[in-house]
């Protein structure tokens, strides 16, 4: 198969190439690992013809490592990796709220009868809390978080 790229394509492409390769690296789950393996074989083999066809200011070749990349220059103005930061930052907020949210909720009800709700109820249970967080990281971030150990840890 070929496939013909414009030359405005082409640094979306590496972009696009690249954004997938961060986002497959995070995934650790071992039943993905042969997609992601497989995603990462493709994303190299993309690079790696950009760079020999000529593209060597978008894409850098680490040969320590023998990898392929966006070159430093291609990521620091890159809208994939602004969306990439703001994606990990939003997701992090949002898994800190629905954490602690859960905690409280396990910490009202007991562990089992949580376990026995869907996600769904879950939610439902939880979105008066899960506002209260967001009012709070939104006016301090984690200023006001303090981590409290068992007695005789930390």
């Amino acid at each position: 198969m070929n496939i013909r790229f414009s030359e405005s394509e082409i640094e979306p492409l590496v972009e696009l190439v690249s954004l997938a390769s961060m986002i497959a690296d995070w995934n650790q789950q071992p039943h993905f690992k042969a997609k992601t393996d497989a995603m990462q074989l493709l994303a190299q083999k993309v690079l790696e013809h950009l760079y020999h066809a000529g593209y060597s200011n978008l894409v850098a070749y680490d040969a320590t490592e023998q990898f392929y990349h966006a070159a430093d220059v291609t990521e620091k103005k890159s809208c994939s990796a602004s969306c990439y930061d703001e994606f990990r930052q939003e997701s992090f907020w949002e898994e800190l709220v629905i954490r602690l949210a859960d905690r409280e909720l396990i910490q009202k009800i007991g562990f089992d009868a949580w376990n026995r709700l869907s996600e769904e109820k879950r939610r439902e249970k939880t979105t008066e809390m899960e506002k209260r967080y967001w009012r709070e990281f939104e006016a301090h971030g984690i200023d006001h978080l303090h981590l409290i150990y068992p007695p005789g840890v930390g």
